[in-house]
């Protein structure tokens, strides 16, 4: 595979034939948006910018992290919360796609929903240099895909997750949320940082994780390690490899574990209509998540 249609897969692009063109966009509006406490990046040179592909929005250079809720309708919160974490290598998210769409989808099935804009790896200001950043990036992903050997790097994504927790939980009667059903999903690398929030997020502690075309390698996971939800597309050009260790450890460690391996799907297929069996991931989600009791039979 090529470097650039590498960099478009890993960035969470739909594997359907779209406007794969990165064109920069004003930072639209997010009233609702709420700035954590975790400050800006440090030594960042570059502010947030964002731009359009693929028929959705992206965000890169994050310096300053928020969380925006999408609560339920009056009357139809069932209690259950959970903090969606887009991908997008950090480097950039996929807000809309991987973000957005998927808390509002969950908000209709009474849950509340808060998306997680967490800061990311800093990038080049001007287009045409953030885009030849991303094809060097890759060509050594293509090389040496991408492990979750550790989460040493991610400090301050995981210090934005944990804000995250602490600001709903410390708000939970008035978005009417349960503090120990609050669950977390993530996609790509939004993945990678719910694994991680999991396993190194101290007082975190999501009482459920899903993990959607996040790494596969086995994780060390502990008596206490939190149901997990997975989607991924056998076809996937980066994780779609027979190496699904993280499965066994959940197994092996009789924690409850959920796989879906769709035959087609690609890689960010997220919210994206495709006519795979891979579009169904947010059915099954629902539906695994009311077997367990956080959406009621009725939602």
């Amino acid at each position: 595979m090529g470097a650039a249609a590498l960099g478009c897969c890993l960035v969470s692009a739909p594997t359907a034939a779209q406007n794969d063109k990165m064109t920069p966009i004003a930072i639209p509006a997010q009233p609702t948006a709420i700035t954590l406490n975790t400050g800006p990046l440090p030594d960042a040179k570059y502010q947030e910018s964002w731009h359009s592909q693929y028929g959705s929005v992206f965000a890169r250079n994050v310096t300053v992290a928020t969380l925006t809720p999408f609560l339920p309708a009056a009357g139809k919160a069932n209690g259950t919360a959970v903090v969606v974490a887009p991908g997008g290598g950090f480097r950039t998210l996929s807000m809309e796609n991987e973000g957005w769409d998927v808390a509002k989808r969950l908000a209709e099935h009474g849950v509340a929903a808060f998306v997680l804009k967490y800061r990311l790896n800093q990038t080049p200001a001007t287009m045409p240099e953030f885009e030849k950043s991303m094809t060097e990036m890759f060509r050594g992903v293509a090389r040496r895909p991408p492990t979750a050997a550790g989460f040493g790097n991610l400090a301050p994504q995981i210090a934005d997750s944990r804000a995250a927790f602490a600001m709903i939980r410390s708000r939970a009667s008035e978005w009417k949320v349960d503090p120990n059903k609050i669950g977390m999903v993530g996609f790509s690398a939004g993945a990678m940082l719910t694994m991680a929030t999991a396993l190194a997020g101290e007082d975190a502690k999501p009482a459920f994780v899903g993990n959607i075309y996040g790494p596969l390698a086995a994780m060390p996971a502990g008596a206490d390690a939190p149901p997990m939800f997975v989607a991924l597309a056998a076809d996937d050009p980066l994780f779609g490899k027979p190496e699904y260790g993280l499965i066994d450890t959940w197994r092996n460690g009789k924690r409850p574990v959920e796989f879906h391996l769709y035959e087609q799907g690609g890689h960010g297929f997220g919210m994206y209509p495709k006519t795979t069996t891979s579009t169904q991931w947010f059915n099954n989600f629902v539906a695994w998540m009311r077997m367990h009791g956080w959406i009621a039979a009725n939602q």
